[in-house]
């Protein structure tokens, strides 16, 4: 047993320096409980968020808790594949040698959750981490167990979103403040726009006559509040989308491919969606992350393993061409040269 005294983080430390995380067995059992705290602490999570947010049963079961399940799953299916060393690409200097790349664990690394995609956001990416045999700390990003916020349509809550118990809340008074400040000294208010602090809610809101400078524009929204800014066309989207930050996804809604195809290839972007939000973060088989401002890495099965893996390049090579290879040492001698450059063109004419 490790002393209770010690830091968290030198804990980790001591526990992966001990070997354990190295194991298939340990990883695959981690992986397991994982999935058996999420099934039987599923009454919790939606009990904690349903307080905190007012989230309902259905989003946080759905997009929450199966969704981190699927994705322990997944790791369970094929974390011996991904431990294999992969085969790397020879050239005519190793031919004859074995190149490989092994995905080693980074070691102790820590996982920041966000209020915006509560329990997600912190559990998938620790499902790769596991897989990659690391140890992990995790943190959501304030002292709720999880926090969160859609962004939602009218239309699904009714004539009042306030008495909707689909609408959630802000999660603390600082987000509600900032977002409140923000609602207030940007655009004009086409619908809702209401606030009510006592609550936490802000109603879903739609503003006009936006302009590129507005408060809103300048930071992540992550509330419900929809900022409208009207460009001449799609030449001039895609030039104020490029002259920005890269973001973390572009969304485009359009009936006309072109359109579509040309806001993906002439954007840079974490991820991209048309016709759709926020699902192509929920997919296994796609990698979730940013690039640039929006952020480092990605996750997701596969993906989730490689951002917490090391890559080690390893090269095994024999002695018994030694006898050949010993012509590029000092000193060096015009007739080594042509020895060795005459068994290198021998060698490529083998191939």
């Amino acid at each position: 047993l490790l002393p209770l005294g010690l830091s968290l983080h030198r804990r980790a430390r001591l526990a992966f320096r001990a070997g354990r995380t190295l194991k298939e067995s340990f990883r695959q059992f981690q992986l397991d409980a994982v999935v058996r705290m999420l099934e039987e602490h599923e009454c919790d999570f939606v009990d904690a968020l349903g307080r905190d947010l007012h989230k309902p049963r259905f989003e946080t079961v759905v997009a929450e808790l199966t969704l981190v399940k699927n994705e322990a799953f997944h790791a369970i299916n094929n974390l011996k594949r991904w431990m294999q060393p992969q085969p790397a690409e020879r050239n005519l200097s190793t031919t004859l040698d074995e190149c490989l790349v092994i995905s080693e664990p980074l070691g102790v690394v820590f996982i920041r959750g966000t209020w915006c995609s509560p329990v997600q956001m912190c559990l998938v990416p620790l499902v790769g981490a596991i897989a990659a045999g690391n140890c992990a700390i995790i943190s959501p990003s304030d002292s709720r167990l999880v926090q969160a916020l859609k962004c939602c349509l009218m239309q699904f809550y009714g004539p009042d979103p306030r008495e909707s118990r689909s609408f959630g809340r802000m999660v603390n008074m600082e987000i509600f403040n900032r977002m409140r400040d923000v609602l207030w000294r940007s655009g004009k208010v086409a619908v809702g726009g209401q606030v009510i602090e006592a609550e936490k809610y802000i109603a879903p809101t739609i503003l006009t006559e936006v302009t590129e400078s507005d408060p809103i524009m300048q930071q992540e929204v992550f509330g419900p509040v929809l900022p409208v800014l009207t460009v001449d066309g799609v030449d001039e989207a895609i030039t104020f989308i490029n002259k920005q930050e890269k973001p973390l996804c572009v969304y485009a809604y359009s009936t006309n491919s072109k359109v579509i195809s040309r806001l993906m290839s002439e954007t840079s972007s974490g991820s991209f969606c048309s016709n759709d939000c926020a699902l192509q973060s929920l997919m296994v088989a796609l990698p979730f992350g940013g690039v640039g401002a929006s952020g480092m890495g990605s996750f997701h099965g596969r993906y989730s393993f490689d951002t917490f893996s090391h890559r080690k390049s390893c090269l095994l090579r024999g002695t018994r061409f030694e006898c050949v290879t010993f012509l590029r040492y000092p000193p060096y001698e015009d007739r080594n040269l042509y020895l060795l450059q005459t068994f290198c063109s021998c060698v490529t004419r083998c191939i």
